[in-house]
């Protein structure tokens, strides 16, 4: 049986190439659109049904679909934390997105079945601000929290001087390393928890431009 050839295969039989791969997660993705889903590329935005269509869903296909997407043009924070300290570290997500900023925390973001290193070493590099959580118990142990910190300093020393990039905060009493309080100042949150708040965003924001929309060519 003569079979035509698409392009989309390599050498070996059975093997899709590049362009079948792209295609196959472009179906995907129309796929959940069109099931009324939204789609959330990290670090650019989100597509979803456009805002005329939402009521328009029969049986959760639509024909004829249009969507749009909503580019992420918040400065995105990476927030480093022990475990222990999970509860702390929800609750400054929670007001840092109040106040206008997109945080990243592992428990939410992360994927089951995901090569989670690779996946937060890239959060940290697309990131525009990396805020560690300091407390007696991340600083007394050792784990994720110390290899995050490490990776987020690499990154930082490849960065303009003038940038902020590393903001260290503490959720309570405890000693910040030496070779980062030597250099960076770190915000206490507490006793006043919403004025510590204030200056990590104040910080975040004096220092991330505001990130253009990007342009999507059909």
């Amino acid at each position: 049986m003569n079979r035509q050839d698409t392009g989309y295969r390599t050498e070996k039989e059975g093997v899709p190439a590049a362009g079948t791969q792209f295609e196959t997660v472009a179906d995907i993705v129309r796929q959940a659109l069109r099931g009324g889903q939204t789609v959330e590329i990290e670090g650019l935005g989100v597509f979803r049904l456009a805002t005329q269509n939402r009521d328009h869903l029969v049986n959760n296909v639509m024909a004829n679909s249009v969507f749009e997407f909503i580019p992420e043009t918040r400065p995105r924070v990476f927030i480093a934390y022990a475990t222990e300290d999970l509860i702390l570290a929800r609750r400054l997500c929670e007001a840092l997105r109040a106040e206008g900023l997109s945080p990243w925390l592992d428990k939410d973001k992360l994927l089951p079945g995901q090569n989670w290193p690779r996946a937060i070493e890239r959060a940290i590099e697309i990131s525009d601000a990396f805020v560690a959580c300091f407390s007696p118990r991340s600083t007394a142990k050792r784990g994720q929290f110390q290899c995050e910190l490490r990776y987020a300093l690499d990154c930082a020393s490849k960065r303009p001087l003038e940038e902020t990039f590393l903001v260290p905060v503490r959720f309570e009493e405890c000693t910040v390393p030496r070779r980062i309080a030597d250099q960076v100042q770190y915000v206490d949150l507490f006793p006043d928890w919403q004025k510590g708040v204030n200056r990590i965003a104040r910080a975040i924001r004096k220092t991330v431009p505001i990130r253009p929309i990007p342009e999507l060519k059909p």
